[in-house]
C-alpha cells in the first residue's frame, strides 16, 4: 500500500468518525427509573428532569434514588451508542475509544 492510499484512507476514517461522532452528540437518550424520565444529550448534558408521578415527592430518599438511577441508564445508552458507532474503529487505532 503506497504513502497516498494509506492518507486517503485515514481521510476517510476520519471522516467517518466525525460523522458518528456528531450523530451521538446530536442524539437525545432517555433513562427511566419509575416516576422519574431524565434526558441527556450524547453529549452527556442533561436537558430535562421529568417527574411523571407526583407520589414520590413526599419521599426525598427515593426520589434521589430514582433521579440518579435515571440519570445512570441515560449515561449507560450514550455508552451503548457510542461502543455501537465508534468501537469498529478502535481495533485499528490502538483502543483510542
Amino acid at each position: 500500500m503506497n504513502m497516498q492510499s494509506l492518507m486517503a484512507q485515514a481521510q476517510r476514517v476520519q471522516k467517518e468518525l466525525e460523522k458518528a461522532n456528531t450523530e451521538i452528540e446530536n442524539s437525545t437518550f432517555t433513562g427511566k427509573s419509575g416516576a422519574v424520565n431524565v434526558t441527556m444529550t450524547g453529549k452527556m448534558s442533561v436537558t430535562k428532569v421529568e417527574i411523571v408521578d407526583s407520589s414520590v415527592l413526599s419521599d426525598k430518599e427515593m426520589l434521589e434514588d430514582m433521579v440518579m438511577i435515571s440519570i445512570n441508564d441515560a449515561l449507560s445508552q450514550i455508552s451503548k451508542m457510542k461502543e455501537e458507532k465508534l468501537g469498529k474503529y478502535a481495533g485499528g487505532l490502538g483502543g483510542l475509544f
